[in-house]
């Protein structure tokens, strides 16, 4: 299979341009057309849906895009092996993260990203909910979780260590708790998980926080409507330390039980899936990252 016509494919469905798609290749419209028209012949389907106004991607093109790429990153991969690689990394890298630390920390540096690999189109998906890699064909996550999923890889990008907190206010009005079992008393900020975290103090002693049995009336899906609520003083809430960092140094927030550990499995993971070949331009994004947040965190200067 021509890996070139494929190449177009990609580029065709990611622009939704044949046009665009071959001149970024050095074809002309008719040339790149013509290819298009044999690939199609040869997989013997109709890829993409073509009028006088627009192209579109069909169902057999969508189901076959994933699979093509993964042939172009082989082919990538190889290459760079014997040292043929192509020195500029290009191509669209579909990336998805949780919102709140995209917006904090990976989106003011994509401009620089984008500065040094002015050939790479970067197609964001930000969300607290978990979008399923393989099908949704993304090339890289953010997962601040266990790397459970035995369907992916991942390379560590920061430890995501988590921090009891509550506002001034809430605690002047409702006391500082002591010990653990004085939260059975307080109003709990949960995440919709609605898990039980167990708390372990530097003496081995151990206690937890447990919205189910406490007074828990604030249930949130998003990480930053929690420190929201908890800042305006509706209760004690669990925050990763990286999302109130600043709020703790400028003293809107205070750490609760400071002493005590939070056990909690979950890490910064950048992942991706685990039968895709490691292509240029998802190195060259994961390198980046862990090299502007990852190897001094902002989080932990403080």
């Amino acid at each position: 299979m021509d890996t070139q016509s494929l190449r177009l494919f990609v580029l065709a469905a990611e622009r939704l341009n044949i046009s665009g798609a071959g001149r970024a290749l050095g074809m002309a419209p008719a040339v790149a057309s013509a290819r298009l028209a044999k690939l199609e012949h040869l997989v013997g389907a109709d890829l993409l849906h073509r009028s006088t106004r627009k192209v579109s991607l069909s169902l057999e093109g969508a189901e076959f895009l994933p699979y093509a790429r993964e042939i172009l990153a082989q082919e990538d991969a190889a290459l760079a092996v014997l040292g043929r690689g192509q020195l500029k990394v290009t191509g669209t890298l579909r990336f998805t993260a949780p919102s709140t630390f995209a917006q904090l920390y990976i989106a003011p540096i994509l401009p620089d990203f984008l500065a040094e690999h002015p050939g790479m189109t970067l197609d964001l998906r930000l969300s607290d909910s978990q979008f399923d890699l393989i099908e949704g064909s993304f090339d890289l996550a953010l997962r601040n979780a266990a790397l459970s999923d035995t369907s992916l890889k991942g390379r560590k990008l920061a430890d995501d260590t988590r921090i009891l907190c509550a506002s001034p206010d809430y605690l002047n009005k409702h006391g500082v708790p002591k010990t653990p079992a004085d939260l059975l008393g307080h109003k709990l900020v949960a995440f919709q998980d609605m898990h039980t975290r167990m708390l372990t103090g530097p003496d081995g002693t151990t206690g937890e926080f447990n919205p189910a049995k406490s007074d828990c009336h604030l249930i949130v899906d998003d990480g930053l409507s929690q420190k929201l609520a908890t800042l305006s003083g509706a209760g004690i809430s669990i925050n990763s330390r990286w999302s109130v960092h600043q709020e703790l140094s400028k003293g809107t927030l205070t750490q609760v039980l400071p002493e005590y550990t939070v056990a909690d499995q979950s890490v910064l993971w950048l992942v991706y899936p685990k039968a895709n070949v490691l292509s240029a331009k998802v190195r060259a994004f994961m390198d980046f990252l862990i090299t502007r947040i990852g190897k001094a965190p902002v989080w932990d200067k403080n």
